[in-house]
């Protein structure tokens, strides 16, 4: 029968905290956004790592339904959200790189994705800010930024929070991938 400690000696750690993380979003090559890196680490207030996905082939064969493992599902994507503070620094940032895009009054953006995209990352942390495990999602861009929280008189004491899709073309897990 198993005891108590043998289940703490298995919790390296003493488990993972999913408060402990950092979400590092680099600016693209080609739109010049005005984003400070290091305070969208700070003001990321969360996040959900995507599920993996491995699809499946169905065959039939005499009545019966076989199955096969298909193709990875690596594209998707990733909403992160983020604290406003007053100045909206993270919020004009991403608005400005969407507007590089797909400019709001001309219609018009950057053609090639190495201008608008580029690699995200998200860091599980130990305690101590040790890095224990890192997703990067490759090529990303921003689909949707939200406008924020509604704006209601009668709305508790809150800090304001905005979030944004991401769509990817894949990504790599350490301990997996590299």
């Amino acid at each position: 029968m198993a005891q108590i400690d043998d289940f703490k000696a298995e919790l390296a750690g003493g488990g993972f905290r999913p408060n402990q993380f950092r979400v590092t979003i680099t600016p693209p090559a080609g739109i010049a956004i005005g984003l400070d890196v290091r305070k969208t680490s700070f003001l990321c207030k969360g996040t959900q790592i995507p599920d993996i996905t491995i699809g499946d082939i169905t065959l039939a064969y005499r009545g019966r339904s076989i199955k096969l493992a298909g193709d990875r599902d690596t594209t998707g994507d990733w909403t992160t959200e983020f604290y406003m503070d007053t100045d909206f620094a993270v919020q004009n940032a991403l608005q400005r790189w969407s507007n590089g895009i797909n400019d709001f009054d001309t219609n018009l953006g950057v053609n090639s994705l190495a201008d608008y995209a580029t690699d995200l990352t998200a860091e599980l942390l130990d305690r101590d800010d040790t890095v224990l495990k890192t997703y990067i999602f490759k090529n990303a861009f921003p689909t949707t930024i939200t406008a924020g929280p509604a704006l209601d008189a009668a709305a508790p004491s809150e800090i304001g929070t905005f979030s944004c899709t991401w769509k990817y073309q894949n990504y790599s897990i350490s301990g997996v991938n590299f």
